[in-house]
């Protein structure tokens, strides 16, 4: 049952990924809207390991869903690493270096925010 409840989490979670990334920086040359989703992620699967699931009655099945299958399929390295190696071979080797940067840079600091609200909260 684990299996069809984080397909379908998946699901949503990469189309969701999907309509931002149509509806958001469509023609910049620059993977904004890639970065954004990643940097959302973070923040959102840090928050509901530290905050939602423990605060809620949610079965570990519906968490992993949640946790694996809608945020693991909402953000996405291999598009991230696609379009690093873009950048690089369009001789945009700072903007590449800058997305590297930021991606994982933010990330860390997106994830560290989310354990912190649980924090402030308490």
């Amino acid at each position: 049952m684990i299996y069809l409840f984080v397909g379908i989490a998946g699901s949503l979670g990469a189309i969701l990924r999907y309509l931002i990334g149509i509806s958001l920086f469509t023609n910049s040359s620059f993977p904004y809207a890639t970065l954004s989703i990643n940097l959302i992620g973070s923040f959102l699967l840090a928050w509901l390991t530290t905050r939602f699931f423990k605060r809620t009655s949610l079965s570990p099945v519906i968490a992993t869903a949640i946790g694996t299958g809608f945020v693991g399929s909402f953000t996405t390295f291999s598009t991230f690493s696609v379009e690093t190696v873009q950048l690089f071979q369009r001789g945009a080797i700072g903007l590449g270096v800058l997305y590297v940067f930021i991606s994982i840079v933010g990330g860390l600091l997106m994830s560290r925010l989310g354990f912190n609200v649980e924090r402030e909260v308490q």
